[in-house]
């Protein structure tokens, strides 16, 4: 079992161009394109989650205006790391700040760098070995604390996930639905690209199941983080997806994606998941549920100055509750005599009889519960 934060790489990108890297022989070849999102130069600082083949990185950027023809008035640099799990990479954030702005005023002083490779590196695995973290699905328990699995304590900071739940409001309920039929989402944004990446993260957790065997054969919901025009043969070969891009282009390579997230509009050119999009009463009404768990948690920490329950916790617990719910009613059903999804059953698991069917059926199909019958009610309750 490998370390879940191995560090592989240090490197360093000025423009889009890569200056320096430890180890040397690494292939970064793209890496310049990752670590400085397009559209970058309309910011003065940056942040940027990414994939590299079987790793992930972050990279800090800055922009800084220079009296230079040659840099053409502005010096935009880079400076990254490569890990074989996004988990733990939150924890070089603000190195990489640090050591980003040196770049920009004292070019070519790589020496901290180098101490801090020395010190935190580690060997490559051998090949063959799948190092790739994605977005654990099975691998926690129900009841969150702070011990809490650590890839589930990822990248973000405090409040990530209550600014995701007011920034998309009631639609964060389509986007769970999307997620947990492990949909190919992409997000569009202008940069700074940095809280879009926390949005990539913030969707994958609401696909997690915690019961064991569930969702062992659908596709992993994988976390791509930021993607440019480069990533494009690796995303159609992509069955299952989240990822977020600067580049508006992608939106007209409609075979690339199931879902398109332009700032809150979420929207689709599949004609089956079209009514996926329209909130069902249920819908609604876990919405206000959630709101209203925020409002006491909110409450219960300003009278009691309660530091230990986070909003990150109750929005995990929250939708991994939700989808363990759908699953052991399936399984229930699956299991009795009569394997028939009623009406009843449906209501059993928090969903909406008539508004919810489609994403059922979707559902049913997608998770291998096909074999269950459906029951005609549901189509006019």
């Amino acid at each position: 079992m490998w370390p879940s934060d191995q560090i592989i790489t240090f490197f360093a990108v000025i423009g889009n161009m890569l200056e320096w890297c430890l180890p040397k022989d690494m292939d970064l070849d793209g890496v310049e394109f990752k670590a400085i999102a397009s559209g970058s130069h309309r910011v003065s600082t940056d942040f940027i989650y990414f994939r590299k083949g079987c790793y992930f990185g972050l990279a800090c950027f800055a922009n800084m205006a220079v009296e230079s023809a040659v840099e053409r008035g502005a010096r935009m640099k880079s400076v990254g790391i490569l890990s074989t799990s996004y988990t733990l990479l939150y924890r070089y954030m603000s190195f990489l700040e640090h050591q980003v702005r040196l770049q920009l005023h004292s070019p070519g002083h790589y020496s901290p760098l180098e101490a801090f490779y020395e010190d935190k590196r580690a060997f490559l695995p051998p090949s063959g070995i799948d190092v790739v973290t994605a977005c654990p699905t099975n691998a926690w328990g129900a009841a969150i604390n702070h011990c809490m699995h650590p890839e589930m304590k990822i990248t973000h900071p405090a409040g990530c996930m209550s600014q995701f739940i007011r920034f998309f409001g009631e639609q964060i309920m389509v986007l769970w639905k999307l997620a947990l039929l492990r949909r190919r989402i992409l997000i569009f944004s202008p940069p700074p690209v940095g809280v879009v990446c926390y949005r990539v993260y913030c969707c994958c957790c609401l696909a997690n199941i915690s019961i064991p065997g569930v969702g062992v054969a659908v596709p992993e919901f994988r976390p791509f983080f930021y993607v440019n025009v480069a990533d494009i043969s690796a995303l159609e070969n992509e069955l299952s997806y989240v990822a977020c891009t600067t580049e508006k282009i992608f939106e007209e390579k409609k075979d690339l994606y199931d879902v398109y997230v332009d700032n809150q509009n979420v929207k689709t050119y599949r004609e089956g998941l079209k009514p996926l999009l329209r909130l069902s009463n249920a819908d609604k009404e876990k919405y206000r549920k959630l709101t209203e768990q925020r409002q006491m948690l909110l409450y219960s920490q300003e009278e009691s100055g309660d530091c230990v329950s986070s909003e990150e916790d109750l929005f995990i617990l929250f939708f991994l509750e939700q989808n363990n719910r759908i699953f052991q009613t399936l399984s229930e059903v699956a299991g009795s005599p009569d394997p028939m999804v009623t009406q009843e059953s449906v209501r059993a698991m928090g969903l909406d009889p008539h508004g919810d069917r489609l994403f059922l059926l979707h559902l049913l199909e997608t998770y291998g519960y096909d074999t269950l019958l459906v029951s005609e009610q549901l189509c006019c309750s």
